[in-house]
């Protein structure tokens, strides 16, 4: 039984549903097949296979999938907001608590996709959902992926601009985990200061604003970095940046939080914590199971 609709975009529309049965909230990915030549959407056809293997508490769960002429229908258990609403509805950055559960929470979402040979590939805020026990899970696998070795040559148009690592801006296309790991840094962040770390209007922006925040790289800080694609396009001209004091910057977390933000957004992908690093450095120095 439809309720609402709480959602649209280009994948589809997204209504709010109840289950007769059981009384339960669903969430229902309508997808319309207009096209008949094209048939269903990659990106729908990548969601269903990936989140029916995925299953894990800090990953929306895929109960159903109906198949019709005319449409597609994903059922999903229904969490009541995401992470962007969440945040746009305090005001401002979140308490250290929340942000601790949070995170805490999307790393280890984050590590069984991993563990699991997929990349999520488009980590933002509004692809993080949150009930009202303050449970976090990932969402919106359309542009995931599975992986394996040797490492294989993928697209770089992937992640929301603002979320999206300097290797891939750059044109990097044998990436892996890292690219989740720097969106990772970015949401950590925002959630600390309520607005987004690096909003960029163009590649080449984006670029400028990370180099601004973290200091212009050099082949010795940051080896192989000549060899990406789109180094010098990007980097012509630029200005010489000295890394800022994110302490100051991001004045609401204390110095161990900078220190792991600092180490998960690292530019050389091969120094970029990975999500099981970033979980024992995480409960090293906080207390995660605290809910929000």
């Amino acid at each position: 039984m439809k309720l609402e609709k709480v959602g649209e975009g280009t994948y589809g529309t997204v209504f709010k549903a109840k289950d007769r049965s059981t009384g339960e909230l669903l969430a229902l990915k309508v997808i319309r097949l207009e096209a008949e030549d094209e048939g269903i959407p990659s990106t729908a056809i990548r969601e269903i296979s990936l989140l029916k293997q995925l299953r894990h508490t800090n990953i929306v769960r895929l109960y159903d999938v109906i198949h019709t002429d005319r449409k597609l229908t994903l059922v999903f258990e229904f969490l009541d907001r995401d992470l962007k609403n969440y945040m746009d509805s305090t005001g401002g950055g979140l308490e250290l608590h929340v942000i601790q559960s949070f995170l805490y929470q999307l790393l280890l979402g984050i590590e069984y996709c991993h563990n699991n040979k997929v990349l999520h590939r488009d980590l933002k805020p509004q692809n993080l959902l949150i009930n009202m026990e303050g449970e976090l899970k990932l969402a919106d696998f359309g542009l995931a992926r599975a992986f394996g070795i040797p490492v294989r040559s993928y697209t770089h148009e992937v992640v929301t601009l603002w979320y999206r690592a300097p290797d891939v801006l750059m044109g990097s296309r044998n990436y892996s985990t890292p690219i989740d790991m720097w969106a990772v840094g970015c949401i950590f962040a925002e959630m600390a200061t309520g607005r987004p770390l690096l909003p960029g209007q163009s590649e080449k922006d984006q670029l400028n604003k990370i180099f601004q925040l973290f200091g212009t790289p050099t082949p010795e800080s940051w080896p192989g970095i000549v060899e990406l694609p789109e180094y010098k396009t990007l980097t012509e001209g630029m200005e010489h940046y000295k890394p800022k004091n994110l302490n100051q910057i991001i004045s609401q977390l204390n110095s161990q939080a900078i220190d792991l933000l600092q180490k998960i957004m690292a530019y050389d992908p091969a120094e970029r914590l990975t999500a099981k690093q970033s979980i024992h450095f995480f409960t090293k120095t906080t207390n995660p199971n605290k809910k929000s």
